[in-house]
């Protein structure tokens, strides 16, 4: 069970009065579905209960969320032909092993998605950056090279920690002269 907001195992309580308003007992203030779409995207444990008769509504409030979120307009995530198997499935002698599959099925593709995140941020991690630094500094080097053909020398210059000297002054002078004259040639 995930933690409720205060950090027990407990969940937090909603109450929804007769006037359609839910208020949250753990941070004494009334909020929206769309606060309560929210704590479920942060894993946020809550019980809907009816104010007047206390009977758990946690489900149809969470039904009620689905279907403004599939109404809201945006990209809809349950399409028509599931949405027409399911609306079947009522009624029939399979129905009572539906909320077990369904959400074993929604466990698995968590998981999935989890091991699939895993596995991307370990092929990013590591060395990987470097490496591609490395590549692109290499490219770019290569690239330097065949515009400037002294560029690759005055560029391990650089890299080394010593002053510059009027030798490596008037090496860059002499590089960027060329590149005015290939930029001249290239305008013409």
């Amino acid at each position: 069970m995930a933690k409720s907001a205060g950090g027990s195992d407990q969940p937090v309580i909603i109450k929804k009065y007769a006037n359609r308003r839910l208020y949250n007992t753990s941070s004494s203030s009334y909020i929206t579905l769309d606060d309560l779409a929210k704590m479920t995207r942060e894993g946020v444990e809550f019980q809907v209960l009816d104010a007047k008769t206390g009977t758990d509504i946690t489900h149809s409030i969470l039904t009620q969320i689905i279907m403004e979120e599939e109404a809201s307009g945006g990209e809809q995530m349950l399409p028509i032909s599931f949405l027409r198997q399911l609306i079947s499935m009522y009624g029939n002698s399979m129905q009572a092993l539906m909320p077990h599959y369904l959400e074993a099925t929604m466990e698995n593709f968590q998981a999935n998605q989890r091991k699939l995140q895993d596995v991307f941020k370990q092929s990013m991690g590591g060395d990987t950056f470097a490496k591609m630094a490395e590549t692109n500094m290499a490219m770019f080097k290569a690239a330097a090279a065949a515009f400037m053909p002294n560029a690759s020398a005055a560029a391990e210059q650089e890299a080394a920690p010593q002053a510059k000297t009027e030798d490596e002054l008037a090496l860059l002078r002499k590089q960027m002269a060329e590149i005015q004259k290939k930029l001249d040639s290239l305008g013409s």
